[in-house]
């Protein structure tokens, strides 16, 4: 799936046992971020710093600049031929950390794959990332040359929980429907649809929302429709969650997708990217007929064709994508029902907002300071390939 070239990536989660943290501040005098230890550092560790200058944390880059030797390729060197010609005669030498603040620049380069990944100096340690989505980059292979992946979804997850929202109400209320009647600036439009969209909205109260996938900003979603709008709660995922996570939230767990695809009044996809397609044309007929379902993961995931008949045929009601699988194009069925008011697109918006990419900069910065300092990655995504 192409990258958005102007908004993060949102949805692709780590795999949390336990609810997200705060990101950590320079706080105890024992923490490896803290000031005094930074201070203390007695040579300067080397960063690339892949994309634009810092935009929103300066206190937090005075310190960082102050621990670290911090090397910013130009525009030029950061494009995928120059980019390999420069790893290749070590022309920024042996640097410790990648650190890549936006997802606007620094993945001029195009996807970590082996290709890069084995250009790099045995010194990397770290590679910390704008974003909460990882496909463009080989987390297994950079863990296994003992290089810890870090993303910045806990720095998303407020937006996306937020614009998830919007998306889960358009399914139950008809607003796509509502929106695209009002706009018409078409009189019997506006009147079918204020008649007819009332027998086919439904409140979202006793609702079942189902989740593919149940991180930190699933965890969040679910979170705010529990309490804010009384919807009950299942889940599906890999990682069983404790009782601490599930107990206030009332969440049901499935121990199969097909399971919790057959309860659900709505389906929302919350997983990482991964090999083909899950929603496809097998799983969306273990949908519960006339249900809704939302996808603010990947658009790699669902097959748009599959989807797409299973709006005409009726097997699905209404649905809400803020991904799509070719990006920045969208399938030409989905704009059909979208314009006939039963779908819901967007841009790839969901994590986009200025607070997200304060904290996209922000914990990129923690997390290399983190690791080089030798303490714990605050949001690493691939320890389980680490073999140190």
């Amino acid at each position: 799936m192409a990258e958005p070239t102007n908004t993060p990536v949102p949805g692709s989660t780590p795999r949390a046992t336990s609810p997200a943290p705060p990101v950590p501040l320079f706080s105890h005098p024992g923490s490896p971020l803290s000031p005094a230890k930074l201070v203390m550092a007695s040579s300067k560790l080397r960063v690339l710093h892949v994309g634009d200058p810092i935009k929103y944390n300066p206190d937090t880059y005075d310190r960082f600049s102050a621990q670290f030797d911090v090397v910013r390729p130009s525009t030029e060197e950061r494009q995928r031929p120059e980019f390999i010609n420069a790893l290749k005669e070590r022309r920024w030498g042996d640097f410790h950390a990648i650190f890549r603040p936006f997802w606007g620049t620094g993945g001029e380069m195009g996807n970590w794959d082996a290709e890069l990944v084995d250009l790099l100096p045995e010194s990397v340690k770290v590679f910390a990332s704008a974003g909460a989505g990882f496909d463009w980059a080989d987390t297994k292979l950079l863990g296994e040359r003992d290089i810890i992946y870090c993303n910045s979804g806990l720095a998303a997850s407020d937006a996306v929980a937020d614009f998830s929202i919007a998306m889960i109400i358009s399914t139950f209320r008809q607003i796509p429907w509502c929106i695209s009647s009002a706009t018409s600036n078409d009189e019997a439009d506006f009147q079918t649809c204020h008649r007819d969209v009332t027998s086919q909205a439904h409140n979202l109260r006793g609702q079942i929302l189902a989740f593919i996938g149940f991180g930190n900003i699933g965890q969040q979603i679910a979170s705010r429709c529990h309490h804010g709008f009384g919807m009950n709660i299942h889940y599906y995922d890999v990682f069983p969650k404790p009782a601490s996570i599930t107990e206030p939230l009332k969440a049901t767990a499935h121990d199969s997708l097909e399971s919790l695809l057959g309860s659900a009044d709505c389906v929302i996809l919350c997983t990482p990217a991964g090999d083909g397609a899950l929603i496809n044309e097998e799983s969306l007929k273990l949908f519960r007929r006339g249900s809704r379902f939302v996808n603010i993961a990947r658009g790699s995931l669902v097959d748009e064709d599959a989807l797409t008949k299973a709006l005409e045929d009726g097997q699905i009601s209404t649905a809400a994508l803020d991904v799509h699988a070719n990006e920045p194009k969208v399938h030409a069925g989905l704009l059909g029902f979208a314009r006939k008011g039963r779908v819901m697109l967007t841009c790839h918006n969901a994590g986009g907002t200025v607070e997200t990419h304060v904290g996209f900069e922000e914990l990129s910065m923690r997390n290399i300071m983190a690791v080089l300092s030798g303490g714990d990655a605050i949001t690493p995504v691939n320890l389980h390939y680490i073999k140190r």
